[in-house]
């Protein structure tokens, strides 16, 4: 037995089909925002707003992955991935809303090809928050018109990429594409309207629902899901009736406002009393549920951090945390009084707290709750960690402690398989540090450095960590004992 071998003499193996990927999003890596026929998206407007973004950055040039795809794939076939989740831009295939960009089209279809001749599964996200700004003037998300056009906007990506791509997600994320940018004001377009924001969350999950049921008319042997942002939510005191009340209403607004309709074909009654007389009876019309409900194939988990919530403001914050105030973690006015509470909990450079026993209680509870009894397989499509990289005079990054966070996530789901979750895979979020956006190029999440002046790519400690255990198909001894 060889030394690398020995190494992982002691490990705990994944399941023999389980899939190691990790993932991007098309505005965060590709630049060329204003080549081959490509017209503004609402994240190239919102950077130009001035305090919108961090330094002002924008994505005009990203990583410039519109140019070096391939050698991108490259690095991804070095790592040995062996599937890779990306997003096409609907700003790229219909600019303005209207008419297919096949200058665009061609983009994806070369990456696609460039990661099938690599041996990389292409895992395709439809939406991953760039929606054309002409849409946005037009109401964007808020008008319901939009989830009509999404559909078509699904079935031109389809034409272009479904002999080649089989796994299609419909939305990233819909609670920041919704919430977070309609009535927390955070994200693109920045509005801060409560009524804007549920409207827009109904809207996305329509829209999620007439793409899932055009393009299993099209072609039934798809895979189809979508991808959630979830999280565990704690009482802080589970004695205390108001905690408890507190955790309720966030787990509600967070969590069970997407899975509900997705799952049972319903918005919860809690919910919808919590969310009051402009909520969701404004805007959901009949069939839309029956709609939204259309099965899926596949769950997409996105996890980061759990959240600890009280009725009761925190006797002392930590110094440098994020503020505890509502506007911050969730925009609903059934928030109020709702305060987070640090826990004693090593941190990020988002000052996101880590915790990947976490990940482990929200997918057993999602698998529970929801996704067994509908047949549905659930992935891990996001997790990830932004940490303060140095680089060595030799360029080599020792990102030690996305190490550790990536081995001891890992390990999360190893547990939750052993519960008897089917977890099925896991995407590192993310493949390269790209545009963060609200943060600009301020935080580093990435496998692969990026210089931002050069362009040049560097394998990080955690990339050749991650290579070692796709290769091995297993957490070696030493992960294993650190993430218990």
């Amino acid at each position: 037995m060889n030394d690398a071998a020995a190494a992982f003499a002691a490990n705990r193996p994944f399941p023999a089909d389980f899939l190691f990927g990790a993932a991007t999003a098309a505005y965060q890596i590709e630049g060329a925002a204003h080549e081959g026929g490509r017209k503004d998206s609402i994240w190239d407007a919102f950077s130009r707003v001035p305090g919108a973004v961090i330094n002002a950055d924008n994505g005009d040039v990203a990583c410039d992955h519109y140019h070096r795809y391939a050698d991108d794939v490259a690095l991804m076939q070095r790592i040995g991935l062996q599937t890779y989740r990306f997003s096409t831009s609907w700003a790229r295939v219909r600019p303005d809303g209207g008419p297919v960009n096949p200058e665009g089209l061609d983009f994806y279809s070369r990456l696609v090809d460039e990661l099938l001749g690599a041996g990389i599964k292409p895992w395709l996200t439809l939406y991953h928050w760039d929606l054309p700004q002409a849409l946005e003037e037009q109401g964007g998300w808020a008008n319901r018109d939009t989830a009509e056009l999404f559909r078509d906007y699904a079935l031109s990506v389809h034409d272009a990429l479904g002999d080649r791509v089989d796994v299609w997600t419909t939305l990233n994320e819909p609670w920041c594409s919704s919430f977070l940018s309609y009535t927390g004001g955070a994200h693109a377009p920045g509005r801060q309207s409560v009524p804007d924001g549920i409207a827009a969350g109904h809207h996305l999950m329509l829209a999620h629902g007439l793409a899932v049921q055009a393009l299993r008319e099209r072609d039934p042997k798809l895979e189809l899901g979508i991808t959630l942002n979830l999280a565990p939510i704690h009482a802080v005191d589970p004695t205390d009736p108001a905690d408890v009340d507190a955790a309720r209403r966030i787990d509600g607004q967070f969590n069970r406002f997407f899975l509900d309709p997705i799952f049972r074909g319903e918005y919860s009654a809690d919910l919808i009393e919590d969310l009051g007389p402009l909520g969701l009876d404004a805007v959901v019309k009949p069939g839309d549920l029956e709609i939204i409900s259309t099965p899926i194939d596949a769950l997409g988990v996105n996890y980061y951090h759990g959240e600890y919530v009280s009725g009761h403001a925190p006797a002392e914050v930590r110094e440098g945390a994020a503020p505890t105030d509502r506007a911050t973690r969730s925009p609903f006015p059934a928030a109020e009084n709702v305060h987070w509470h640090p826990q004693d909990l090593p941190i990020t450079a988002m000052d996101w707290e880590v915790e990947p026993d976490g990940l482990r209680e929200l997918l057993v509870r999602v698998h529970e709750e929801y996704a067994d009894a509908a047949g549905v397989r659930l992935y891990v499509t996001e997790n990830g960690a932004a940490y303060d990289d140095v680089v060595e005079a030799d360029g080599s990054v020792h990102d030690a402690g996305r190490v550790e966070f990536l081995g001891g996530h890992l390990g999360a789901i190893l547990d939750a398989i052993d519960e008897g979750v089917p977890v099925h895979g896991y995407f590192y979020w993310s493949l390269m540090d790209n545009y963060e956006w609200a943060w600009g190029y301020d935080k580093r999440f990435g496998l692969v450095r990026v210089d931002y002046d050069t362009q040049e790519r560097t394998l990080k400690d955690s990339a050749l960590s991650y290579t070692d255990i796709i290769a091995n198909r297993a957490l070696p001894a030493s992960e294993v004992a650190q993430a218990s």
